[in-house]
């Protein structure tokens, strides 16, 4: 077993937070302390701005499908909202994740050996999450046009919705507090 513990164990759906080897430059700057430290910086208040977003939308997805399957919204409403809303969560998302793959997770590795599998961890999230969001999809296209009763299909998006946000929260908030501290300590410089 590595530091970062083993692979089932950091598994996305398994986990709990970040193993205490990932946790070591969050330590030395507490969540509780970011906006207050003078290296804060607009890349971070976006970066937590995005990550709010897909809460949002979210929540957002998941109360109106509640409302529908409890007679508070008209369908037709509900449909119109979760065709808008779905279609930019699982784009805004997948474009997020691929600008850190791509840009951000490298050069952030680079600045801290000791964290390097923080990101390892971040990317095998994102590859977990995109057999999420296909559910998600999949879900959502069958209440947009269901083949199967209308109150199963939206019964069964609910589901997906609800293992969608305990997930991401998950996710989102182990990437907070593996890539926040580290700008913080060592800047932005590359990152641009």
């Amino acid at each position: 077993m590595n530091s970062a513990g083993s692979a089932s164990e950091q598994a996305l759906d398994l986990r709990s937070g970040l193993p205490d080897s990932l946790r070591i430059l969050l330590e030395e700057y507490p969540r509780q302390g970011w906006e207050a430290d003078p290296a804060y910086n607009g890349l971070i208040s976006f970066w937590l701005d995005r990550h709010m977003m897909f809460r949002r939308i979210l929540e957002k997805l998941h109360t109106n499908a509640v409302d529908c399957r409890d007679g508070n919204t008209d369908p037709k409403s509900h449909v119109a909202q979760l065709a808008r809303f779905g279609s930019m969560f699982v784009g805004e998302l997948h474009g997020h994740h691929n600008i850190e793959d791509v840009h951000y997770f490298p050069l952030l590795a680079k600045k801290d050996a000791r964290i390097k599998a923080g990101f390892d961890l971040l990317d095998s999230d994102h590859h977990a999450l995109d057999g999420h969001l296909n559910k998600f999809v999949e879900r959502a296209n069958a209440v947009l046009q269901p083949s199967i009763d209308p109150q199963t299909a939206l019964g069964r998006f609910l589901d997906n919705v609800q293992r969608l946000e305990r997930l991401l929260d998950r996710h989102l908030v182990d990437e907070e507090e593996v890539v926040v501290p580290v700008i913080l300590k060592y800047g932005v410089d590359g990152l641009n």
